[in-house]
């Protein structure tokens, strides 16, 4: 099945889900923000985001070149924008913020992702919207948390991966530390704050009624993953050696004759003694420098080189088959393409094409998830161009039809072009 074969995913405005009825005020920008609401629309929550008037959402505005795209491709705002729709406003604009409260006293959620302290200069400070409206739960997004000393510093992700450990402990050959190339701080935000902002819902359901403030820093949910590096440092004391960063041993990646490359990891005794039958050396297992998890890290340079020499001698399809007939955890390290390309993902069907408005390509993207088998998520919309909803939205909050021509002329809100 070639690229093109992918199944095509339409659209269907009025579908519901398991979020239906919730209704989400998304003011954040950029990645970690629209994660966390994207998760929240494809299970049918309404997400209104709230963009500048002309501007709209910074995440509009990466783009990457793509042939027949002259000012660059939206992909990061195709597949993080979809399912929500944008009301377009200039929040200097007094009468924008009067509707822009008028708005949040209609929604269950409210997300914002301004330096701290800015919610309150703008009149909104969550107490009294919290007094306003009893049950909404804040999300109050930031790089470094809404107190301590660093809680008016710059938040970017690549300043929390270098602060977390993360880019230390992914250290190249020089010891230079290495940050991932993808937005991984922001994205494990966004996960973690659409499960906080479930438990929080659910409080407000089944307990008080009772709404509450979210601190979501980007900081701490990126400790949260970076395993038990911290606990093992302190118990080590500063200045006692430091052990491989390794986590288990034979673990890596290694390059076959033809270039490509594999993943193995045989992190339990059993499965190294695996990995050694597979290479036709089942006495390794016996060998002291190898025989235990703690040996096999202390000499992890060794069995690294021995591996790599091994699979060196193999293409990567022989490789593949002769470790897997093994019982050995390996798999290819593979690139956007071949995932495209690879059967199992094709079958699982997880990558979908969808229409994009205005334009002749479809929008190869990830499909929803994770999947729930009585109430999945739904495809209701693309990703909305900048105040494309701007006018529904203000109908629904009850203002007239002369009332929002008015605010349009005056600037105070704005529709796409």
């Amino acid at each position: 099945m070639s690229v093109a074969d992918l199944p095509m995913q339409a659209f269907t405005p009025d579908a519901t889900g398991a979020l239906s009825g919730v209704r989400v005020i998304d003011m954040s920008r950029l990645v970690a923000g629209n994660m966390l609401s994207l998760q929240l629309a494809d299970f049918g929550a309404d997400v209104v985001k709230i963009e500048p008037a002309g501007k709209g959402d910074t995440l509009r505005h990466w783009t990457e070149p793509v042939p027949g795209e002259p000012a660059g491709f939206d992909g990061w705002w195709q597949a993080y924008g979809r399912n929500k729709r944008s009301l377009a406003m200039n929040l200097r604009s007094a009468q924008a913020q009067a509707i822009l409260r008028l708005l949040i006293r209609s929604a269950d959620v409210l997300i914002e992702s301004f330096r701290p302290g800015t919610l309150e200069a703008m009149g909104l400070d969550p107490a009294d919207l919290l007094a306003d409206t009893p049950g909404l739960v804040i999300v109050r997004l930031s790089g470094w948390g809404q107190s301590g000393p660093y809680r008016e510093l710059p938040g970017f992700g690549s300043l929390i991966e270098g602060f977390s450990g993360y880019a230390a402990r992914h250290a190249d050959a020089d010891g230079k530390p290495v940050l991932p190339n993808l937005a991984l701080a922001d994205m494990i935000t966004g996960l973690s704050g659409s499960f906080a902002v479930l438990a929080a819902l659910r409080a407000v359901s089944h307990g008080a009624g009772r709404g509450q403030v979210i601190d979501l820093s980007l900081l701490e949910p990126m400790l949260s993953v970076m395993g038990p590096q911290v606990t093992l440092a302190a118990r080590r004391g500063r200045h006692a050696p430091q052990p491989s960063a390794k986590i288990a041993s034979p673990r890596g990646v290694y390059r076959c004759r033809d270039g490509g490359w594999v993943a193995l990891s045989g992190s339990t005794d059993t499965m190294a003694r695996r990995v050694f039958d597979a290479l036709g050396r089942p006495s390794l297992a016996e060998d002291p420098r190898f025989s235990t998890h703690t040996a096999r890290l202390a000499h992890d340079a060794e069995l690294d080189a021995l591996l790599q020499d091994a699979i060196g001698a193999l293409d990567r399809a022989d490789c593949l088959a002769r470790f897997r007939a093994a019982g050995v955890t390996v798999g290819p390290v593979n690139d956007a393409h071949d995932l495209l390309e690879d059967t199992h993902v094709q079958a699982r069907g997880v990558f979908v094409q969808t229409p994009v408005p205005g334009r002749d390509e479809p929008l190869i993207t990830h499909a929803i998830t994770p999947r729930l088998s009585g109430t999945p998520g739904q495809w209701r919309r693309p990703a909305p161009r900048c105040g494309e909803h701007s006018e529904e939205i203000l109908a629904e909050l009850g203002l007239s039809a002369s009332r929002i021509e008015a605010l349009l002329a005056e600037g105070h809100i704005a529709t796409c072009p």
